[in-house]
């Protein structure tokens, strides 16, 4: 894919990404837009996503952001419209903007969406993120430091800082690469993956305490509810890393954590070792993801969602022998 080709004749480009954007999703969405405002100057760039935590606010272009609510954005119609790390249905309410757009192009690595929603697809289940397939589309002399620490942000996030299954050789390449531009990223690395704020700990700490084992313990499950969350005063953006850090329980092999979004309404979240693909999972609930990293909407009472979750995690571990 030629993205310079794409958006040569554009005078408007809008970028989207997923509901509840994550760091991949920031990243990747950040480092297009900086590429296309350096490559073409002229050019209105837009980014559009809904609030994204603020760690990820030393990244350049991040005030810029067109933050998202249940209303449409009232925007005139784009030229050229990008869907980043999500199919066009995980736009939140800039699916509208992406379906009025003359030209529509959609860079994605979820295996829920193979086939891709654009006029033009540039889609690979196999790669760590979407940050790494932006940077495959980026011309190495049109990389500067703003645009590769997005891009690093981005992979470290969805790799867990290089731990999990995709991560590959070639994934290490493109970091390599990146860090050669000379930013600080070490820094990146500990201010927006492993630092967390005092109630940010707290909330991670009654997560753990409260979570229960069951199928043996090869399954992990906990939840926070609203009133849990209030008390806290934390949103979705600060419970990031439980479910990773519940997966690390010896003997897990399937991780689950929820957090209520509305009465009996939870975000579940999914990560898993070499006996269970998450995402087959979370596509049976209307989700979708990665094989050790998913998530899903679903509804009832927590044991509701439970219930029917360890139906089909149970069967995975029985087929893997476990």
């Amino acid at each position: 894919m030629n993205i310079k080709e794409i958006c040569k004749d554009a005078e408007r480009i809008g970028i989207g990404g997923h509901i509840r954007p994550d760091g991949d999703c920031v990243g990747s969405c950040l480092g297009l837009s900086l590429y296309l405002k350096k490559l073409f100057p002229a050019k209105e760039v837009k980014v559009f996503l809904e609030k994204p935590s603020d760690i990820f606010s030393c990244i350049k272009g991040f005030r810029d952001i067109v933050i998202l609510g249940k209303e449409v954005p009232k925007e005139a119609e784009f030229d050229v419209f990008f869907a980043v790390d999500c199919g066009k249905e995980r736009l939140g309410s800039a699916e509208r903007l992406f379906d009025k757009a003359k030209t529509t192009v959609n860079i994605d690595h979820h295996v829920s969406n193979a086939d891709g929603t654009g006029m033009y697809n540039y889609i690979y289940p196999e790669a760590s993120s979407a940050s790494e397939l932006v940077y495959e589309l980026v011309e190495e002399d049109m990389l500067d430091a703003d645009i590769a620490a997005a891009l690093y942000t981005g992979i470290v996030h969805d790799t867990g800082v290089f731990r999990y299954s995709c991560t590959s050789p070639k994934t290490m390449q493109a970091a390599a690469k990146l860090i050669s531009y000379g930013f600080d990223f070490s820094k990146l690395i500990e201010e927006t993956f492993y630092e967390k704020t005092y109630v940010q700990n707290q909330v991670m700490g009654r997560a753990l305490l409260e979570s229960m084992l069951i199928m043996d313990g090869k399954c992990i499950v906990s939840y926070i509810n609203r009133k849990t969350m209030e008390f806290y005063q934390v949103t979705g953006a600060d419970l990031e890393g439980i479910v990773s850090q519940l997966k690390l329980t010896k003997g897990a092999e399937c991780a689950v954590f929820m957090y209520e979004i509305r009465t009996m309404q939870y975000k579940v979240s999914l990560r898993s070792g070499e006996k269970v693909n998450v995402a087959k999972i979370a596509e049976l609930f209307g989700g979708g993801g990665h094989v050790r990293a998913a998530g899903c909407t679903m509804n009832g009472t927590f044991y509701d969602v439970i219930n029917n979750l360890s139906v089909h995690i149970e069967e995975q571990l029985e087929e893997a022998g476990a």
